[in-house]
């Protein structure tokens, strides 16, 4: 591990501090700051030649800041002679603009992902992508983490009984994570019926399977941007006669009025990750933050040490039968 290096971009320095932590590593020492023109301004402190460098940097809001900084962070660390560059980017900014829905509108997701690749990444390790497929908008390996060992390890310790659980997916297009969640906490599946208004307002109609009467209704999807997707499929589900109700995500972007949403929603919790951080205006009671650290302190192990990504998420019982 002694060529091993870690940086943190200003946008999340606590969580690699915890990646660190888990790797027994310094983080690197860097200077960053911004020049009176409003300029962004970065140094290496530490050598780098030679050495398998890893910056950590989500592009969460304020997106364009943190942007930037990550990619004169790589810029600075090829010009000083690292031998590969990977960009750690928890959450990846700009991921919902990966396709036209209308005419004269840009591809920002493959436009970013050109950008860092053209700064000088060699490698790309994120984690839960709104659309799996930016995965291929990138010239460069990109290695694709999941918080469902995270989040389904923290509802599995609250000793919920799978016969009250049901899994309810609070749209059509995350039917496909509710079954992966479902068939590791147990519980049946049911689907909300979500009908798009415009670019920011959403509809929810009915629940497809279930019933949620009685029941412990798990809610996961991959971000929680302005809340008001996925509070409306929990109106919803609470008007049609759940017991509780537990919404889950990866990312907390938390814009808008989603605090307001989220605070007067009939909901018993809001389960999310240190990917993006939660700051102290943020921080409502049903908030509960889990570190996804240690999952990616060990992508980052394997990376270095040329080992296989997708083992970390292999079933134990098909681990076992091939041993």
């Amino acid at each position: 591990m002694r060529e091993l290096k870690i940086f943190s971009g200003r946008a999340n320095p606590d969580l690699a501090r915890d990646i660190c932590e888990c790797l027994h590593l310094d983080l690197g020492s860097i200077s960053l700051g911004k020049f009176p023109d409003g300029e962004n301004f970065c140094k290496i402190d530490d050598d780098v030649r030679g050495r398998d460098v890893f910056l950590v940097q989500p592009t969460c809001p304020p997106v364009n800041d943190n942007l930037m900084e990550l990619l004169i962070m790589i810029d600075s660390c090829k010009r000083a002679s690292a031998a590969r560059i990977t960009a750690v980017i928890p959450y990846f900014g700009y991921a919902r603009q990966d396709r036209k829905d209308e005419g004269r509108v840009p591809i920002t997701a493959k436009l970013v992902a050109n950008v860092i690749t053209r700064a000088g990444a060699d490698r790309v390790l994120t984690m839960d992508l709104h659309a799996p497929q930016i995965q291929g908008f990138f010239d460069v390996p990109v290695d694709h983490l999941y918080a469902a060992p995270v989040l389904n390890g923290y509802f599995l310790e609250r000793g919920f009984d799978p016969d009250d659980v049901i899994v309810v997916s609070p749209d059509e297009g995350s039917i496909k994570r509710a079954i992966g969640h479902s068939k590791r906490l147990g519980g049946k599946l049911a689907v909300v019926d979500k009908r798009r208004e415009n670019a920011t307002e959403t509809r929810q109609t009915n629940i497809i399977g279930g019933p949620v009467e009685g029941k412990i209704c798990f809610m996961f999807d991959d971000m929680i941007s302005t809340a008001s997707s996925i509070c409306g499929a929990a109106e919803l589900v609470h008007r049609s006669g759940a017991k509780e109700i537990h919404l889950a995500a990866t990312h907390g972007v938390l814009c808008g009025g989603a605090i307001n949403r989220l605070r007067t929603a009939q909901v018993n919790s809001v389960c999310i990750t240190n990917t993006i951080p939660l700051t102290p205006e943020k921080k409502i009671d049903c908030i509960r933050v889990l570190s996804v650290a240690q999952l990616l302190a060990e992508a980052i192990k394997r990376i270095h040490h040329h080992k296989s990504i997708s083992e970390m998420f292999r079933p134990p019982d098909e681990a076992q039968n091939d041993s």
